[in-house]
């Protein structure tokens, strides 16, 4: 085996949690013990970083840690972290510990806070993609993503079973931030007679009105529609929206807003894979002497880019996922009349 380019590096989770960190966890602390190289965990993100908050990981420490939800690690966002001041405090830690590189498992803020401790104090760094909003433009696969959707839509089945029983309209909030990418995946999962998503100018009247209506007209007598949680900063909030429902139409909508539900249990299959494949590779890039680089997925193969080419890359919807789900929407439509 060829030698490595470090001889110990660092582990941390930042940002929101998502469902597979831990996998991926387990895979750079894995796959570093497999190339020779020591790995530690630093908890709490960045501020652990600051605080040497530090702990030795091995074969036990990762012992069936692949199936658990949320961060071993625990994850914090750090103010203290974004000043020189705070960023020395780690490069201090770095040098206490003699960590030479260090694997950020989180989304772009991780991206950036790993960029300029890297250029700053000359540590090695890599970003794993680790957020269930999908919306990190470098990659078409975030870890977290295809669990959160199937946690969104185990909880709206349940949802429309109860709904169905009242003849009442659904409003269901997802979450996203920004981006409506889980909110697009689900609601073309769940058959929604609407989605709403911040990357898609919403017309009241075309987008929620005349489905519910054609719906109704069709035999339907329950109604649902997901709502990206990104809308609100333009639209309002969920009750917003549905009290505008009730204006339009004399339904009387209820909202469910799934919230933080979404980031907890078990990592699915892909989930699993995924993070193993992407800690994996961080640790391979950081043993062949590359830093400021972030794994990542396109068209099916992994792949990294430079951090800052990663950063400045712009992610849209799947255009073709919202073409096919209006389609759909509009078949119901055009059958009633």
């Amino acid at each position: 085996m060829k030698k490595s380019a470090v001889k110990c590096i660092g582990v941390l989770t930042s940002g929101g949690d998502a469902p597979g960190m831990n996998a991926a966890i387990r895979a750079v602390v894995r796959a570093s013990m497999h190339m020779g190289i020591k790995c530690l965990g630093i908890r709490r993100g960045f501020n652990g970083l600051i605080n040497a908050d530090i702990i030795p990981m091995d074969f036990v420490q990762t012992s069936g840690l692949i199936g658990r939800g949320g961060t071993a690690l625990y994850t914090a966002r750090s103010d203290e972290f974004r000043t020189p001041e705070g960023r020395q405090k780690a490069a201090n830690t770095c040098k206490l510990f003699g960590l030479e590189g260090i694997v950020g498992i989180g989304g772009d803020g991780t991206y950036r806070g790993l960029l300029e401790f890297s250029n700053e104090q000359g540590v090695a760094v890599v970003g794993v993609p680790g957020t269930i909003d999908n919306d990190i433009a470098c990659t078409e696969y975030t870890i977290g993503y295809d669990t959160a959707c199937n946690t969104a839509l185990e909880a709206i089945d349940r949802l429309k079973d109860t709904m169905q029983s009242h003849e009442r309209c659904s409003v269901v909030e997802v979450m996203g931030r920004h981006a409506g990418h889980l909110a697009l995946y689900v609601g073309m999962a769940c058959g929604a007679t609407s989605v709403l998503i911040p990357e898609k100018e919403i017309d009241f009247e075309r987008d929620v009105v005349e489905p519910i209506r054609a719906a109704r007209l069709a035999g339907r007598t329950h109604f649902m529609v997901i709502v990206a949680e990104g809308v609100g900063s333009s639209y309002g909030s969920s009750y917003d929206i549905a009290n505008k429902i009730k204006e339009y139409t004399g339904l009387d909508p209820r909202v469910t807003v799934l919230g933080h539900v979404q980031r907890g249990g078990s990592p699915t299959a892909r989930d699993r894979m995924e993070a193993t494949y992407m800690g994996y590779n961080a640790v391979e890039l950081l043993a062949q002497g590359k830093t400021n680089r972030v794994v990542a997925m396109q068209k099916g193969t992994y792949v990294d880019y430079d951090i800052n080419e990663a950063l400045a890359m712009k992610k849209g919807i799947d255009e073709r996922v919202y073409t096919v789900l209006r389609a759909l929407i509009g078949a119901e439509e055009n059958h009633s009349f």
